[in-house]
């Protein structure tokens, strides 16, 4: 059975610079802490893969010793949970607000694969609450319950290591060969390449200037009728998404190519 798996941020929205960069600074605000991090800075902090784990590449021994944190790794973990936490509810007020909407093709593709039978997943090592409300705002409740959402901690390690898409594949039964993936960023890229998936890339705000060479396709968004990508980073066969948006079609060629 053909599938299509999406990564979240960046894919189903353009969640960074406007969701989760300013949903980080005001839980470390909210946390008196003296971290506060600027377009370059968040850009840097996206190669790590993990919401947790870009938290704790903040907790510098100068940090630390300047909001008075304990020394202790556990007291640490505890305070990364709890932030997290809270930074994972400021994002989601900012979906349900409106402020992320979904990018072009996503709501047309996911309802076409859907209905040709297609096994529809999302693979993201964002927090799970995260993903399932940008899925949700960007594709509507009826596509949004027929999705299968792979989120959250479920992993020992996050992209770009391959064990996110290796788990979808193994836990809902999928041949590598019958699948594409739509990614984003370099090391979402690496993650599903190593687990020997053909990836679709649609740049975003944050990554126009990583290592696509595993990716087969490199788009500025997957398009729609009525708003074609145009301009951008681009490297597609001549034959693939002729009319200036991708089709299911145009993803079944990949699968069959």
């Amino acid at each position: 059975m053909p599938a299509l798996i999406f990564d979240c941020d960046g894919v189903l929205a353009d969640t960074e610079r406007d969701g989760h960069l300013p949903a980080f600074n005001l839980a470390f605000a909210e946390f008196g802490l003296p971290i506060a991090w600027d377009d370059a800075t968040y850009a840097k902090k996206l190669r790590i893969g993990g919401g947790k784990e870009r938290i704790a590449s903040a907790f510098t021994p100068e940090v630390i010793a300047n909001a008075g944190l304990s020394d202790y790794a556990d007291d640490q973990a505890a305070l990364i949970k709890r932030l997290h936490a809270r930074k994972t509810e400021l994002f989601t007020e900012r979906v349900q607000a409106g402020l992320l909407p979904g990018r072009p093709g996503i709501q047309r593709l996911i309802a076409a694969a859907l209905d040709a039978g297609w096994t529809v997943a999302v693979a993201s090592t964002s927090a799970e609450p995260s993903v399932r409300a940008v899925l949700r705002h960007a594709v509507g409740d009826n596509s949004y319950s027929q999705v299968h959402v792979f989120a959250g901690d479920i992993v020992a390690q996050k992209k770009p290591a391959p064990d996110i898409y290796l788990k979808v594949l193994a836990d809902l039964g999928l041949d590598p060969a019958d699948c594409v993936v739509v990614e984003d960023s370099g090391i979402g890229v690496d993650a599903a390449a190593t687990a020997g998936l053909t990836v679709l890339v649609t740049v975003s705000s944050y990554t126009a200037e990583d290592d696509f060479s595993r990716a087969a396709i490199v788009l500025p968004s997957l398009g729609d009728p009525g708003r074609p990508f145009a301009g951008g980073p681009l490297r597609k066969p001549p034959t693939f998404a002729q009319q200036g948006y991708v089709s299911l079609s145009d993803i079944a060629q990949l699968i069959h190519h």
